[in-house]
């Protein structure tokens, strides 16, 4: 049985093959068809970094449709993002790929590794703004506020 998730990508480093953020973030959007199909893009954001990162992010987003329940879809984005050169490292720190779970068509999920909704998207413009283009009635199972109410409220 497939299931719907939003995927918020974010990048600030360059990548030696893929080139800026923005391409970063692109290639990646091409990367996560092999987890699914993608039914949904938006357009890449210029945004404004938070806590320690120091360089301006490229943020979007995208809806897929994946047969993967929610803990092998996670597995399957770190598989990407350390393929796109992703180390770990400090939290909020400069990144050259990050993919996060923020919604998926089941509702609620929570496991020692994975949570879901995202717990701080409702306060991030940098991941309402390009979800609202794809998915403005999706609703937060956790307010019941669509992802258009909370972008207006961010």
């Amino acid at each position: 049985m497939s299931s719907s998730y939003l995927i918020a990508l974010g990048s600030n480093r360059r990548h030696r093959v893929f080139g800026r953020p923005r391409e970063v973030v692109r290639a990646a959007m091409e990367e996560l068809a092999a987890l699914g199909t993608v039914t949904g893009r938006s357009s890449v954001f210029s945004t404004d970094p938070i806590g320690p990162a120091q360089r301006r992010f490229a943020n979007a987003a995208l809806v897929i449709e994946s047969e993967y329940d929610p803990l092998a879809l996670l597995a399957g984005l770190k598989h990407i993002e350390r393929e796109f050169g992703r180390r770990t490292g400090r939290r909020w720190g400069d990144r050259v790929l990050d993919l996060d779970i923020v919604l998926w068509s089941g509702g609620k999920f929570a496991s020692h590794t994975l949570t879901i909704p995202h717990d701080e998207f409702r306060l991030r413009d940098f991941v309402l703004r390009p979800a609202k283009m794809i998915a403005p009635n999706w609703r937060d199972p956790v307010t019941g506020l669509t992802i258009r109410q909370l972008s207006a409220r961010a």
